[in-house]
């Protein structure tokens, strides 16, 4: 504890890292304030008390990414993900059309290019995404009396349009502008601040709980002990690898001598990240989502009834689904044939296997029966709060998309804080022995 403490003083003793800190916590704070500010024309308290009664649907799953913007209607509604959506469709283009695969080759430039696009759909899906919602929380019922679009019409529509649009591309710069001149992915941790900022009001409901006796002390000190023992879990799996040795010969260029020396290639237990699970939540909660529309409907109420959350078919797909993901989306972002090609390019080779197809196949053998594990352990993060509110009683949510999100997010930002402090020969946060980082 006493190192952790010595290393957050060390962060303000370099100027460098102390104003990129001080810069991102001030961009969270304004993404913070801005997910308050409400959007014209809607009653917040009506709609706050309709998405009550959304928990386990699309909505639910919506709301959790923007911080509960979403369920109040503010300019920050929609937040960050219609650059998330935008982002995952360009990545899907780059496997798939040949002119998206020869700007990812294209170095600067084509990274560039790609940005660009990525902002243009961002736009176009806000848009789309905005008219959606105006569409939809100006035709909900009345809620307790009052009606939760007081003046419905094209003017309301137009208004939310362009509000929660604007909103969007403010979200996209504010995080762009974190990558740049703050620490950390701004981005992630846009989506990071937001689920993190629920956390207080979870520990407030679970210390009444205890109070009001619907969870007894025992209880409580054994769901503090699992979710203390998953967290750690979820840290070992998100930074477990497979590492390839890879040989590089030596090259004479005139004078000089190049290559000879050995490093490996680091194999991800969980290449695809969270969005096995992202995909895997949409698909799932589609029919309840959709069974509202069609009230009434026999086939879809009993289709939204087999698939409620924690139902033994709903929890046999939903893991079907993230095991095909995990494996589907490690195949669009990771190549074997281009990295063995670019190994063979700089005269490296794994030891035992030709370079080439043969190097090809190896790497995606071991990819393979690696991704199965880390899907695995995907899936059982993502059932988890169900387990953990059915045996427990838990008064919250804990595991699934929102933990993977704020443990990865998390260490990529430490890492990078790691990274500043180990330059300039300050003690980091995961010092392996007494002698690293130890100052000059």
């Amino acid at each position: 504890m006493a190192n952790v403490f010595h290393s957050l003083q060390s962060i303000f003793k370099i100027p460098e890292l102390k104003r990129r800190v001080l810069y991102t916590l001030g961009m969270l704070v304004v993404y913070r304030v801005g997910g308050h500010v409400p959007t014209a024309g809607v009653n917040g308290e009506a709609l706050a008390a309709f998405f009550k009664q959304q928990q386990g649907s699309l909505l639910g799953l919506y709301d959790m990414f923007v911080g509960g913007a979403f369920s109040q209607a503010t300019i920050f509604a929609l937040g960050i993900m219609p650059y998330i959506s935008a982002s995952i469709i360009i990545q899907l283009f780059t496997a798939v059309i040949p002119y998206f695969e020869k700007l990812s080759k294209m170095g600067e430039e084509g990274r560039k290019k790609i940005t660009q696009y990525t902002r243009y759909g961002t736009v176009l899906l806000a848009l789309v995404q905005s008219y959606a919602a105006a569409m939809y929380i100006q035709s909900l019922p009345a809620i307790e009396g009052s009606a939760v679009v007081p003046s419905p019409g094209v003017n309301f529509v137009l208004l939310t349009m362009l509000t929660m649009t604007t909103g969007t591309i403010f979200t996209m710069w504010l995080g762009e502008q974190i990558s740049e001149k703050g620490i950390g992915n701004g981005i992630s941790l846009i989506i990071f601040i937001g689920i993190v900022a629920r956390y207080p009001n979870d520990w407030l409901n679970t210390f009444r709980a205890v109070r009001i006796g619907s969870l007894n002390i025992f209880g409580f000190v054994i769901l503090t002990a699992m979710m203390v023992f998953i967290v750690a879990a979820v840290v070992l799996m998100q930074q477990a690898q497979r590492r390839i040795p890879v040989q590089y010969a030596k090259r004479v260029v005139g004078r000089k001598v190049y290559g000879g020396q050995s490093t490996h290639i680091p194999l991800r237990l969980n290449t695809a990240g969270v969005i096995p699970v992202i995909f895997a939540q949409a698909i799932i909660m589609f029919p309840g989502t959709l069974a509202n529309f069609f009230k009434g409907n026999v086939f879809m109420e009993n289709m939204a009834a087999w698939l409620q959350p924690g139902a033994p078919l709903y929890t046999t797909v939903y893991v079907l689904i993230i095991i095909f993901f995990a494996y589907f989306y490690t195949a669009i972002i990771f190549n074997p044939v281009d990295l063995a090609d670019n190994m063979k390019k700089y005269g490296g080779f794994v030891p035992g296997k030709r370079p080439g197809k043969k190097t090809a196949e190896y790497i995606d053998s071991v990819l393979t029966r690696i991704t199965l594990p880390g899907a695995c352990f995907l899936a059982f993060i993502a059932v988890l709060p169900f387990f953990m509110q059915q045996r427990f009683n838990a008064p919250f949510t804990f595991g699934g998309t929102g933990l993977l999100i704020v443990v990865g997010v998390g260490l990529d930002t430490l890492q990078q804080i790691e990274s500043h402090l180990l330059m300039r020969h300050y003690d980091g946060f995961m010092k392996k022995g007494k002698l690293r980082g130890r100052r000059r």
